[in-house]
C-alpha cells in the first residue's frame, strides 16, 4: 500500500461533502461516496492491487454503528506507509437548518413522525455531532458556514497539495461580528488594534492594499500583536508536530475582517513561510463586504 494516497472525508449532513468529493474527482481521485466503513480495509486492498494511486472516501453518519472502527483502521493504513489525510467539514447549526429547509431534504437521523419539525432537526443535528465528535477530534476540520461551493472546491484542493509528511498552518482572517471559524485551532483577537475603517481614504480598502498595510506597520502595539503571536506559535509548532498534526489553523479576528486581520494573516503566513507550508484564508473578504473593518 506504499504508493497510495487517501483522503477521507467525514463531517456533518449538509456541511458540503459532495462537494469536497467532487472537488478530488476533479483533482485525479477515484471517488466513493458512503462507503461503509467495515469494507474500508478490503476496499483500499483492492484499489491497490488495481494500481489506483489516489483515492477519496466520504463517510457520513449514515454509518453510524460502525464509525467508531474508521481511527483504528486510518492508524493501520499510516503503519503501513499509506499516506492518509482526513477532513471534517463542519457548520454551525443555523446553516445547517437553514440548507436541510432550502433543500427540503430530511437529515438521516430525523424522525419523520416529529410534530415540532423545526427541533426534531436541531435534536438529529446535535446527535450526529456527538456521534462523529471522535472523528472531528483526529481530522483537519474546515468550517463551511460561510463559504460558497467554489470556495470550498478550492480549499480541499488546497489542502490535498500540501505536503503529507509537514505540517502544515492555515492562517484564517474573520469577522467576529459573524462569529469565531468552527475550525480554529488557536483565535487571536485584534480588535483593540487602531482600525483603518475609521479612516476615510482606508475605509473601503482591505488588509490586502499597500495603504492599509503601511497604516497598520506604522503602529507600535501592531508590532508588538505581531510579535506576541509569532513568539506563541513558534514556541507550540515542534511540540503539536510531535503529537502528529499535520494542520493547525490560526484565526485571526477583528471586527469586520477587513482590514487589521487580513493583513496580520497575510504577515504572519509570509513569515512561518520561510520554515512551514502555509495556506491563507480571509473569510470576510471571500464575501459580501462588511460595512465596518
Amino acid at each position: 500500500m506504499k504508493n497510495l494516497a487517501i483522503v477521507l472525508i467525514t463531517g456533518m449532513s449538509g456541511s458540503g461533502k459532495s462537494v469536497a468529493l467532487h472537488a478530488l474527482e476533479d483533482a485525479g481521485y477515484y471517488c466513493v461516496d458512503n462507503l461503509p466503513p467495515e469494507l474500508l480495509t478490503a476496499f483500499v486492498a483492492l484499489e491497490q492491487r488495481h494500481d489506483v494511486q489516489r483515492v477519496a472516501i466520504a463517510m457520513d453518519v449514515r454509518s453510524a454503528t460502525s464509525l467508531p472502527l474508521v481511527p483504528q483502521q486510518l492508524r493501520q493504513f499510516r503503519a503501513q506507509g499509506v499516506a492518509v489525510q482526513s477532513l471534517f467539514l463542519d457548520a454551525n447549526t443555523e446553516t445547517l437548518v437553514r440548507r436541510f429547509s432550502e433543500t427540503r431534504r430530511l437529515h438521516p437521523l430525523s424522525r419523520t413522525d416529529a410534530s415540532d419539525q423545526h427541533r426534531a432537526l436541531v435534536d438529529a443535528i446535535e446527535l450526529e455531532r456527538e456521534l462523529l465528535g471522535e472523528l472531528r477530534e483526529q481530522a483537519h476540520v474546515l468550517d463551511t458556514s460561510m463559504i460558497r461551493s467554489s470556495q470550498l472546491q478550492g480549499y480541499v484542493k488546497s489542502l490535498i497539495e500540501a505536503p503529507a509528511t509537514q505540517l502544515t498552518l492555515v492562517f484564517e482572517s474573520f469577522a467576529f461580528k459573524r462569529g469565531v471559524p468552527l475550525d480554529a485551532d488557536f483565535v487571536f483577537d485584534v480588535r483593540m488594534l487602531a482600525n483603518p475603517h475609521y479612516e476615510s481614504e482606508l475605509r473601503d480598502l482591505t488588509g490586502l492594499d499597500k495603504p492599509v498595510a503601511d497604516f497598520l506597520k506604522a503602529q507600535s502595539e501592531v508590532a508588538d500583536m505581531f510579535s506576541h503571536i509569532e513568539q506563541f506559535l513558534s514556541h507550540w509548532l515542534q511540540a503539536m508536530v510531535r503529537d502528529h498534526r499535520s494542520y493547525v489553523t490560526v484565526a485571526i479576528g477583528c471586527t469586520g475582517g477587513q482590514h487589521r486581520s487580513v493583513y496580520l494573516a497575510e504577515a504572519l503566513a509570509e513569515e512561518f513561510g520561510k520554515q512551514w507550508h502555509t495556506l491563507k484564508r480571509h473569510r470576510e473578504l471571500a464575501a459580501t463586504r462588511s460595512s465596518d473593518g
